[in-house]
């Protein structure tokens, strides 16, 4: 069974990544991995790279990932998936 990677960007509160960690859970954040800063193409490009979930609050990086999948982008990645647009998006 693999076991899911969570990568934190830095619109996450550390708490949220502390907590996961205590539950044995493999997560780090933008912080850990001296990311602040980044573009949003680039948190993502960094979490495909480590093979890691994306978790962010970031509807403009939400908006990124899905441009991503629907051109195929990029080419190594798993099975990208992003939440349904809700109403107020």
């Amino acid at each position: 069974m693999a076991t899911i990677r969570i990568y934190a960007d830095e619109n996450v509160d550390l708490a949220i990544v502390a907590g996961l960690r205590r539950r044995g859970v493999e997560a780090w954040s933008a912080v850990d991995a001296g990311n602040l800063g980044l573009s949003d193409e680039e948190q993502l490009s960094y979490a495909t790279r480590e093979r890691a979930v994306l978790f962010t609050q970031d509807i403009d990086l939400i908006v990124i990932a899905r441009n991503w999948a629907g051109r195929g982008k990029p080419p190594e990645r798993g099975d990208l998936r992003t939440p349904r647009p809700a109403e107020h998006w």
